[in-house]
């Protein structure tokens, strides 16, 4: 038996979304927030939820130290020409960095720790289709 995913409902939403404030830039928050009042309301409330139960499940900060390209991409950024993919969040509770691995193209990846505040800053997206994957996986993607 297939079990029924319960629906978000819009105070779900905004408690998911008081908590990942800090990993959406604003102009992506003021669209998911107008979405949220339109005819697809339902499916933003519920990606909102499923986004938070993401970042609230990450690893934090060293929980993924050796694994290398076996260590899971849980969130991934986009504008242009570059992508960071996140792997670890900040132990800390305010989240100013996180640990992952950025490209810009035609470069190769490389790791080490983002600013979050420069990717919430740039106006730098965070992508609510995205299912985490390892980076060897993803670096698959690129080939």
């Amino acid at each position: 038996m297939i079990e029924q995913k319960k629906s978000a409902t819009k105070l779900d939403a905004i408690e998911a979304i008081k908590s990942i404030k800090g990993f959406v830039c604003s102009s992506q928050l003021n669209a998911i927030g107008h979405a949220c009042r339109g005819e697809e309301k339902q499916f933003f409330f519920d990606k909102m939820v499923e986004v938070f139960e993401t970042v609230k499940g990450m690893p934090v900060t060293y929980e993924q130290d050796g694994k290398g390209e076996n260590a899971i991409a849980y969130l991934h950024y986009f504008k242009g020409n570059y992508d960071a993919y996140i792997t670890e969040k900040d132990i800390e509770d305010e989240q100013l960095q996180a640990r992952g691995w950025s490209k810009f193209y035609g470069n190769n990846f490389e790791d080490g720790y983002i600013s979050l505040v420069e990717l919430i800053d740039s106006q730098i997206e965070l992508d609510l289709h995205f299912t985490p994957i390892s980076i060897h996986e993803l670096k698959k993607t690129f080939q």
